[in-house]
């Protein structure tokens, strides 16, 4: 029995799943024990109890006498908008500066690059401190906003337009971690559209087509093919990256768990719920990214 590959491989492999689980197993119950000796609480009791946690700002109506799972299900709601938000603006940017450091226009080409220089090369939460930090340097109070645009407002007490009213937490989350984030889609819709064949835009040209026209009709909807999966590994970490909005005070899931598990000390539960939602939003994102890559893939006949 032994002497077969196959049946050895399988028996290496259960006693090596037999060995993870009891190691799994001694720590669980080393914990409870633990746990039980400090007289800390253990289950999910907590979630249906009275959260008392107050939470500034939400796009979901919230009491601090509610139960904590709904100040929960709030803070993934800040969470999920902060994020789809900045996927939004940060694609729409990054296809434009990423076509932009391919113009022929030498200023333009320059100061995309140093966009996306900078972007790449400054970690996120400095960019998130610094912008917050101008925020109250720079801008005017309220009755004395500027005005950038018709119907847009910005002060002191956040970003007004189209009757939305953004904190100025809430304005730098979005504001810095597309700025951030545009830089890395900007390199990748460039190496999307550097890897379409030159015979491409020859065959574009010799159909009397404007470069213009050529980009939105050929070279785009190709390039799709090629730099969807590396899309959905930085809208990722774009969901990873929210977790930092901690640093200048805007509530997201990770500042809700952090409040609940220290007025609650269910730290161990606490931990498994942030393990379990980031984990359930980045497998959702990647299987909608893998589901269009599919929709839009070559199929051979």
């Amino acid at each position: 029995m032994f002497r077969d590959a196959k049946t050895r491989g399988l028996l290496i492999q259960a006693a090596l799943l037999a060995a993870i689980a009891a190691t799994v197993i001694m720590l669980v119950s080393t914990m409870v024990r633990n746990l039980e000796q400090r007289g800390l609480p253990m289950g999910l009791d907590f979630l249906f109890s009275p959260s008392q946690v107050v939470i500034s700002e939400s796009f979901l109506e919230h009491d601090h006498r509610a139960a904590t799972w709904r100040a929960i299900v709030v803070g993934i709601g800040n969470t999920l908008f902060v994020s789809l938000v900045v996927i939004l603006l940060s694609s729409v940017c990054g296809l434009t500066i990423g076509l932009a450091r391919l113009s022929s226009n030498p200023l333009v080409a320059a100061v995309s690059r140093v966009w996306v220089e900078a972007a790449r090369n400054f970690p996120p939460i400095v960019i998130l401190i610094f912008l917050y930090s101008l925020w109250w340097k720079l801008l005017p109070p309220l009755d004395e906003a500027w005005q950038p645009l018709p119907g847009v407002q910005l002060s002191m007490r956040g970003l007004q337009a189209a009757g939305w009213e953004l904190s100025p937490e809430l304005s730098t989350v979005i504001i810095g971690l597309t700025i951030y984030t545009t830089g890395f889609i900007a390199e990748i819709v460039r190496g999307g559209v550097l890897a379409i064949g030159k015979g491409q835009w020859e065959a574009g040209r010799s159909l009397a087509l404007s470069r213009g026209q050529i980009l939105r009709f050929i070279v785009v909807p190709q390039t799709l093919r090629v730099i969807v999966p590396p899309l959905n590994s930085q809208f990722i970490n774009v969901v990873k990256n929210s977790t930092l909005v901690i640093a200048v005070g805007y509530p997201d899931f990770l500042a809700v768990m952090n409040t609940i598990i220290s007025k609650s000390s269910h730290s161990i539960e606490g931990v498994g719920i942030i393990l379990g939602v980031y984990l359930a939003i980045n497998l959702s994102l990647s299987a909608l990214a893998n589901a269009y890559n599919r929709h839009i893939a070559l199929v051979e006949r």
